[in-house]
């Protein structure tokens, strides 16, 4: 299974093998013409005018908010709030739960395997409500060390924060598992960072038991600038709104505001509206391949790609094995540093990413700077798991020569 010929960039670069995908996918056509069949029919401020293009453009930021909830498995659409990614939609959660729910003394738990926007703002919430910061250290191989956080669990927790994927290692955490541990120890508020969660595995909402799930459309073959938070109509009426103005009021008086109803309460401003119908029709395209393919698929081609890469001998993977994590795997090559691996495989035209991926607390726990980087998505194949474990192969070669 490959679809890159729905990908108009890879078709116009049949030698690039894009292997960045878990920190931005490529687009298939039908986003770039949903997009392009809005501005040019159906374009306009929607919920500010009565005549008929702005009821159209409406209709359709509507349609794409109820289609987008049904792909993640919320039956409440009202409960899926646009944003412009995981990143703003967790720092809507820690803002607006700080302000009403933390207290001095409380505590909030996170991994060491989260991205920064999971991590730095739960720590930063923690500092202004002068609660107290735990992170729940992991396995030797990568996962969540689950007999610890256990552990951490107790009266004083207020929010529980994890991913549902990690971004640097791949790694599936056991979110079904981690919410009746959390549920059985205390009465906390369940984020889930689902970035690379969404993408990739089928999510159902409201079978998940989380309170909270952020996402990115980027990261799905939607346009960037657009994704978004679903969460328990219980959790959004008792918060506040995160940020103030235009469409997310009710009455405004000399001394007092209301809020409109769900979702628009956190939604001030002009909505993106095209963005959320590009995302629509990414979710369209990944709904047609099946989610459970999207998986098999990924799994097959990162099985294939570490097995590869370890028999070289110089590769060092960070991380589950294969069957416990996305399409994600991060590496190193011996005598070699991450960036300079990734400058020699840009060469060959392999795009991977290499750093620390967001994810300091992590590498230093790993014991490194940073790694490399390779993702895959649909529409790679075999023939990138080649160019990869190719590259890699004539970067260390190349260093070993540089080194004797």
């Amino acid at each position: 299974m490959t679809y890159r010929s729905d990908f108009p960039l890879l078709v116009a670069n049949p030698g690039l093998h894009y292997l960045d995908s878990a920190a931005s996918a490529q687009k298939p056509r039908v986003v770039l013409d949903a997009i392009r069949d809005y501005y040019e029919t159906s374009y306009a401020n929607p919920h500010r005018g009565a005549y008929s293009l702005s009821v159209l453009a409406t209709e359709r930021y509507h349609a794409a908010r109820a289609r987008i909830a049904a792909f993640l498995g919320a039956a409440d659409a009202d409960t899926l709030v646009f944003t412009r990614g995981t990143t703003e939609a967790l720092n809507l959660l820690a803002s607006s739960i700080t302000r009403s729910n933390i207290r001095s003394k409380d505590e909030i738990v996170v991994t060491a395997l989260e991205h920064h926007s999971n991590f730095v703002t739960w720590q930063q919430a923690a500092i202004q409500a002068g609660a107290t910061f735990r992170i729940c250290e992991l396995t030797p191989d990568g996962h969540i060390d689950l007999d610890m956080l256990a552990g951490m669990l107790g009266p004083r927790t207020r929010v529980v924060a994890f991913g549902h994927v990690s971004n640097a290692l791949g790694t599936i955490n056991p979110a079904a598992e981690i919410v009746s541990m959390v549920r059985e120890r205390c009465d906390a508020l369940i984020i889930c960072d689902g970035a690379q969660g969404a993408p990739h595995l089928p999510v159902e909402f409201d079978q998940l038991g989380v309170d909270a799930y952020a996402f990115s459309g980027h990261k799905m073959g939607g346009p960037m600038g657009i994704g978004g938070l679903i969460a328990t109509r219980t959790l959004l009426e008792s918060i506040p709104p995160y940020q103030f103005g235009g469409d997310m009021i009710e009455f405004v008086h000399d001394e007092t505001t209301t809020w409109a109803p769900l979702p628009h309460k956190f939604e001030a401003g002009t909505p993106n509206s095209a963005g959320a119908v590009g995302l629509a029709a990414a979710v369209g395209y990944l709904q047609a391949i099946g989610m459970d393919r999207v998986r098999s698929h990924e799994q097959k081609l990162v099985a294939l790609a570490q097995r590869r890469l370890e028999e070289l001998g110089s590769v060092i993977i960070y991380g589950p094995p294969a069957p416990e994590r996305s399409g994600v795997l991060s590496f190193n090559v011996a005598d070699v540093h991450a960036h300079d691996l990734a400058t020699i495989l840009d060469s060959t035209g392999v795009c991977i990413r290499s750093g620390h991926h967001c994810a300091q607390p992590l590498m230093r726990r790993l014991g490194v700077a940073a790694t490399a980087r390779a993702s895959f998505y649909i529409y790679n194949d075999e023939s990138d798991v080649d160019a990869l474990v190719t590259g890699v192969q004539q970067a260390a070669s190349l260093f070993a020569e540089t080194s004797a």
